[in-house]
């Protein structure tokens, strides 16, 4: 009789695990990512900052988009477009990384190279308080020397 109960217990904690985390992704739009993406680039909308300041501007609470890579990739570039000034902050297998910015991408922040498989959080912040309308342009084509 104790041992049932036991059962019991185990997977109640779990699935309320389960229903936290994907409460968590579910906040945010999922882009799943093959070796042959379709379209390219893939456009995704948004509102970017939030009200948590980070190193990496104003972001949101939660992720703005979550790409999942299925298989490792050679090359991924993702832009950020804003009438503002926008960030992208990465959480995904690899590490934290923020993009920010520059002149050589026409002040837009832009990353690009080897993506592991797995998924990454995507948060688009703002340098500025406020929030703006972003285009997220994600391909495999790599862009001519500038």
């Amino acid at each position: 009789m104790k041992m049932r109960n036991q059962f019991q217990v185990v997977p109640a904690g779990l699935a309320i695990s389960l229903v936290l985390t994907n409460t968590h992704v579910a906040q945010a739009q999922i882009v799943q990512i093959t070796s042959n993406l379709q379209p390219d680039p893939l456009i995704v909308n948004g509102t970017s900052g939030g009200s948590l300041a980070s190193k990496c501007g104003n972001i949101a609470t939660k992720p703005n988009q979550v790409i999942q890579v299925r298989q490792s990739l050679p090359y991924l570039r993702l832009t950020v477009e804003s009438g503002g000034q926008p960030t992208l902050f990465i959480d995904g297998p690899g590490g934290r990384f923020c993009v920010l910015p520059d002149s050589y991408s026409g002040g837009k922040p832009e990353i690009s190279g080897f993506w592991q498989a797995g998924n990454y959080s995507l948060y688009v912040g703002e340098l500025s308080k406020g929030q703006h309308n972003y285009t997220l342009s994600i391909s495999q084509q790599k862009m001519p020397n500038k």
